[in-house]
């Protein structure tokens, strides 16, 4: 199996050197255990996914660490949470530092257990699925922001993708890419591993009926969330469908994106948008079952939205960015028009606004860009260069402030 380089490693290793504890989050198979076996071989395994070893950890910890020494990495922690008093007991005595790497796919979970045991003891950080830069092997780890300087430093390390739709369609899941895996016996297993070992541990439903949810929701990637519509589509009621959003964002499946909010923007809808997390887990779902079918297909736009969308976020992840309060969404009606406004992205940092339109479009126009003077409105703000990602071959300025990029620039 061949393994490939993951671009958090560089920030992973000065976290470990920084910090007594790391926790590392995220889906399951995005590839938390090779990273850290690959990358951090000198340290001692355990997985709490055994049954055996969960017992004895919980019922003999000091045995138990005595048999585990530092330096140590559990996997799946939030299997038996118990253990982290037992870790803070040992950091708090000792200086060294990289004392323990801990992993989970229950992000829910291990926040709360990190927040009443490990509070202050613990650098937490997050891994997504392969990214386009990942794949590609390109160096270039900087988080998507359209100024000037990001865009030139770039174009230092840049590649065409020529497969893009196949990309899409295959998803993120390393296993996909290190090996020649068939891709729908994949995400079955995929689906049914995380039925059986995770969502039946935080919930109660049938397979079918969660399975059912499952497709609904990755039939509306790239939409407004509207609790009462997948509830009628699915057949069970609105909390529960709320409830089942809620474990599906916190086990790393799928993303809310939040509307931008802002005062002199009255007018804009409050509902977040729903993305998949993994473009080939929803086309698998949604029965999309070759690239050139997804390609062709109604929900093409949506898919090649919730890609863009995933790939950001990755490029925030990867340089270990917080990327919670940096990206948003608008929609929303202006007084001065009839017409309902939307900005797919708004990119926040250092005061400056940056509009993001998705499109999957060789030939982009100036007009795609309309609404970004809405942004003009927030007087304490200032807009910046305003950017439509889009299929286009090269970078191409339509007005002295929005340019048309090739999605490679992410």
């Amino acid at each position: 199996m061949a393994y490939i380089d993951r671009a958090i490693t560089s920030v992973l290793k000065n976290r470990v050197r920084a910090s007594k504890c790391i926790l590392v989050t995220g889906a399951r198979q995005v590839g938390k255990s090779t990273l850290i076996r690959h990358e951090f071989p000198e340290y001692n395994r355990v997985n709490f996914d055994d049954r055996l070893t969960r017992i004895q950890a919980k019922d003999e910890p000091k045995l138990f660490f005595m048999n585990n020494p530092c330096p140590l990495f559990i996997d799946e922690v939030q299997k038996e949470n118990s253990v982290l008093e037992e870790i803070k007991i040992i950091v708090d005595e000792r200086e060294e530092r990289g004392l323990f790497i801990l992993s989970g796919s229950q992000k829910l979970e291990l926040m709360k257990g990190m927040s009443e045991s490990l509070a202050g003891r613990v650098s937490i950080t997050e891994l997504a699925g392969l990214s386009l830069r990942e794949i590609h092997n390109i160096k270039f780890n900087r988080h998507f922001v359209p100024t000037e300087e990001y865009l030139k430093e770039r174009e230092t390390d840049f590649k065409k993708y020529d497969n893009l739709w196949e990309m899409i369609h295959r998803g993120s899941y390393p296993e996909l890419y290190e090996i020649n895996r068939d891709w729908q016996d994949y995400y079955a297993s995929y689906v049914s591993t995380y039925l059986e070992r995770d969502i039946n541990e935080l919930i109660s439903a049938d397979s079918i009926t969660f399975t059912k949810f499952l497709t609904a929701v990755a039939a509306r990637t790239g939409e407004l969330l509207n609790y009462a519509n997948i509830a009628g589509e699915v057949g069970v009621s609105e909390p529960t469908i709320k409830s089942w959003i809620s474990i599906l964002e916190r086990t790393g499946i799928v993303y809310l994106l939040q509307p931008y909010s802002a005062s002199a923007l009255n007018r804009a809808i409050k509902t977040p948008k729903i993305y998949f997390r993994d473009t080939g887990l929803a086309c698998y779902l949604t029965r999309w079952l070759t690239a050139d079918a997804l390609k062709n297909s109604a929900v093409a736009g949506n898919m090649f939205e919730t890609f863009v969308v995933s790939e950001i976020l990755k490029s925030y992840i990867n340089e270990g960015k917080d990327y919670k309060f940096s990206i948003f969404y608008y929609r929303g009606k202006d007084k001065t028009s009839t017409c309902e406004n939307e900005i797919d992205i708004i990119i926040e940092e250092n005061g400056v606004l940056y509009p993001i339109e998705i499109k999957m479009s060789g030939n982009p126009k100036a007009e795609m860009g309309a609404a970004n003077v809405v942004l003009d409105k927030i007087v304490e703000k200032k807009r910046g260069m305003g950017v439509i990602l889009c299929l286009i071959p090269k970078k191409t300025y339509l007005r002295d402030n929005l340019v048309a990029l090739p999605i490679e620039y992410v």
